[in-house]
């Protein structure tokens, strides 16, 4: 599910606290520092995000009100948007080559959209849900909200691997916005304040970063008035400039943020 409901929410408690514990020997665990700060407009239901020619990327849920957008990082005006059809609950997305290829939730139906026109130029199916989406510029991945990782072909779409998630030797669901960024896949693990970073030949998460902080940042500008939907969600990597910019569902700011390790 995509909106909150209690066992959810108990869920993404347990989710939480199992990412809480002491860290493996292996894994490293991160604080976030904001760098910068900038406007995000709270309607949005974030759902997938990425940083192209100097331009943000995002998508949008919900039925009805499920867009492509791009967006000016340093005001959040939205320059150019695509509505999906009504009857469909956006999700994930990500570029490649001349193409921005979109999820959706449980409608099995993905778009490819021209990457400058935002023009639908075709669609694609696939079994389940779809939650995130990135590329290694070779491989699309998409996550589905299990502990399992689908490697897709981008020609044909056809599932070709998979990657199973394992925090400390157990597996670890709700996987949803994904960013490939420097060999790891980052990952919003839902309903929780944490990203996590994978290692994509093992599964293993080699990495937890605690984004609370960012959720503090919004009480105390705009106070405690997020309902529980809005949470963190929206991962975007701007490689040439090495800037990492996180959102969530909701939110008013998009952060742009340095990770820093925790010494043990």
């Amino acid at each position: 599910m995509k909106r909150r409901f209690d066992f959810v929410g108990l869920w993404g408690g347990l989710l939480a606290a199992l990412l809480l514990v002491a860290p493996a020997a292996a894994q490293k665990r991160y604080d976030v520092e904001v760098v910068a700060v900038y406007p995000h407009d709270s309607s949005a239901f974030t759902q997938g995000l990425f940083f192209k020619d100097g331009a943000l990327f995002e998508s949008t849920g919900l039925e009805g009100a499920s867009t492509l957008r791009r967006v000016k990082l340093e005001t959040g005006e939205v320059l150019q948007k695509a509505s999906l059809p009504p009857g469909v609950f956006g999700e994930g997305v990500a570029p490649f080559g001349d193409k921005i290829l979109a999820l959706t939730w449980r409608h099995g139906t993905g778009f490819v959209y021209d990457a400058e026109t935002f023009r639908e130029v075709s669609r694609f199916t696939y079994v389940g849900e779809g939650w995130g989406l990135t590329s290694d510029g070779k491989r699309l991945i998409m996550s589905d909200g299990t502990d399992v990782l689908r490697i897709l072909d981008p020609s044909s779409f056809a599932q070709t691997g998979r990657i199973q998630v394992v925090h400390k030797g157990k597996p670890l669901r709700n996987l949803n916005e994904l960013e490939w960024i420097d060999g790891e896949i980052f990952a919003n693990v839902w309903m929780t304040d944490y990203i996590v970073r994978i290692n994509p030949e093992t599964g293993e998460v080699v990495g937890v970063i605690d984004a609370k902080a960012l959720r503090a940042k919004l009480v105390a500008e705009f106070g405690p008035a997020h309902g529980p939907d809005a949470v963190l969600n929206g991962l975007a990597w701007d490689a040439e400039g090495r800037r990492l910019f996180v959102t969530g569902k909701m939110w008013p700011r998009l952060f742009e943020v340095r990770l820093t390790e925790r010494k043990r």
